[in-house]
């Protein structure tokens, strides 16, 4: 699955396997494989989601990404050494340049600061353009 090929419509078959509950299970077990980059991404659209001002079409994309980014057999296992999350990572970049118009500075800076949380020693250059 490359960021390239995925639409909405992509993202959305996922929406399904989202729940919070996972999401944040995810984080706990995956975060230091992930790294600070994805992990960020994965909470500025958490965030975003949760957000009442966020438009239902883009909570819908929100949830189907982060719906994918929580399955643990998706096209490339997480389990697998450097590739595994790279197709989770296609999936939060592209529900990223979906919705982007309704991440808010708010949003950016909640996921900061659990960033920090998760990785003390996390920089600018870990927040890649949603910084």
């Amino acid at each position: 699955m490359s960021d390239k090929n995925l639409t909405s419509k992509d993202l959305l078959k996922f929406q399904g396997n989202y729940s919070e509950e996972a999401f944040w299970d995810k984080l706990k077990h995956f975060a230091s494989k992930a790294g600070a980059k994805v992990v960020y991404y994965a909470l500025v659209l958490f965030y975003t989601l949760i957000d009442p001002a966020t438009p239902v079409k883009y909570k819908a994309i929100i949830a189907g990404a982060l719906g994918y980014f929580i399955l643990p057999f998706d096209v490339l296992p997480d389990f697998l050494p450097f590739a595994g999350l790279a197709d989770d990572w296609a999936a939060l970049i592209a529900a990223v340049s979906y919705v982007f118009s309704a991440i808010t500075q708010q949003n950016k800076d909640k996921a900061r600061e659990k960033l920090h949380a998760l990785f003390p020693k996390a920089g600018p250059e870990d927040l890649g353009d949603l910084a």
